[in-house]
């Protein structure tokens, strides 16, 4: 199958949405920033020269003014909260998760409204006051006091319940991993999943699709990628990119 093969159901598909006079909706998050690197750089050209919309989580523990200073020129970059330190608090025959409830509540809700001043005051106005989770993983018992700690909405992966106690902004096609594979996923599946989500949504509108990135550990393969897609979607009429912001209004 040529590349140009692989990519043709996901134009099919969009076809469809702009036939029917609908537009689907895509958004992009990029998680573990903490400084300035080359990784870091090749996202900043790819998205820029797309003119795409990017919402880039920062580990507030990590971070400082060097990446702050660097994004501080990119209009097309808004940035989320990535827990505190993104360290693994879970046991060694449990998934990896921060914000489990291996903590006292207050200890963990304490370092995410610590990381959430730390962030607005290094970003300001281009902080959306969003929570990522590390690893997509937090105690559901967590979730209901976010607000509290004024948090307005909370990012995972996966689809989206209706009726929740904060808004959620999901990313649900990971570029970098699958249940099968981590890193050089082929793009055919990527395209699959794609399509797969659009298929759900059709005519329903019902919620965007996030696309989630890992800057840090892409190679070749992910940037390739990245570049098709926003080649195929940015300027098709059936397909629009927003920001984090615009979608939660």
């Amino acid at each position: 199958m040529t590349d140009d093969q692989i990519w043709t159901p996901l134009r099919q598909e969009l076809d469809r949405w702009r036939a029917a006079g609908c537009q689907a909706r895509f958004w992009l998050r990029d998680d573990d920033a903490t400084e300035p690197t080359d990784a870091l750089e090749t996202l900043l050209e790819v998205t820029r020269r797309a003119c795409l919309p990017l919402t880039i989580a920062v580990i507030p523990a990590s971070t400082g003014e060097a990446l702050a200073t660097r994004l501080s020129g990119e209009g097309h970059i808004l940035v989320a909260v990535h827990g505190w330190s993104h360290a693994n608090h879970a046991g060694p025959d449990e998934k990896k998760q921060e914000l489990g409830r291996h903590r006292s509540a207050d200890v963990v809700l304490g370092q995410l409204h610590d990381g959430l001043v730390a962030l607005q005051g290094l970003y300001g106005p281009r902080l959306v006051p969003m929570l990522v989770p590390p690893w997509n993983r937090i105690s559901e018992a967590l979730v209901p006091q976010l607000g509290a700690r004024d948090f307005k909405a909370l990012s995972i992966f996966g689809r989206a319940e209706a009726g929740g106690p904060i808004r959620l902004l999901n990313t649900h096609v990971d570029v970098v991993n699958s249940r099968k594979q981590r890193g050089n996923r082929p793009h055919g599946d990527l395209v699959a999943d794609l399509v797969a989500q659009l298929q759900a949504r059709f005519a329903k509108d019902d919620e965007p699709v996030g696309i989630l990135t890992h800057h840090l550990v892409h190679g070749a393969s992910e940037w390739e990628f990245l570049t098709r897609l926003f080649q195929e979607t940015g300027h098709h009429p059936g397909a629009a990119w927003m920001s984090a912001r615009d979608l939660l209004g």
